[in-house]
């Protein structure tokens, strides 16, 4: 790498002048260079702002309104019957044993 830099000089030297610069280029990254760069991240802060204090309105007014309560659902003889007893006797496996 270092010899080709020395090459590179020397052929510059020889040539009869200071080694060539690329004109610097000027980076733009949006589409209109014209473009003031603060001012929109400036509307873009607004626009975050103003979309925070909507959803946290929103969200307090949701909440804070009531919701229906439906009625209980009827109890079905059906639903819990054990017609066997447990293996482990008449408690549960994991509850204390009161005899």
């Amino acid at each position: 790498m270092a010899s080709a830099i020395v090459r590179s000089g020397l052929r510059s030297a020889l040539r009869g002048g200071a080694p060539r610069r690329a004109p610097a280029s000027k980076r733009t990254f949006s589409a209109s260079p014209h473009h003031d760069e603060a001012a929109e991240a400036s509307k873009w802060e607004k626009i975050t702002y103003a979309g925070f204090a909507t959803c946290f309105i929103l969200g307090v007014y949701i909440l804070s309104k009531g919701h229906p309560h439906h009625k209980e659902p009827l109890a079905y003889s059906y639903l819990h019957i054990r017609n066997k007893e447990f293996p482990w006797g008449p408690d549960g496996l994991f509850e204390a044993k009161h005899h």
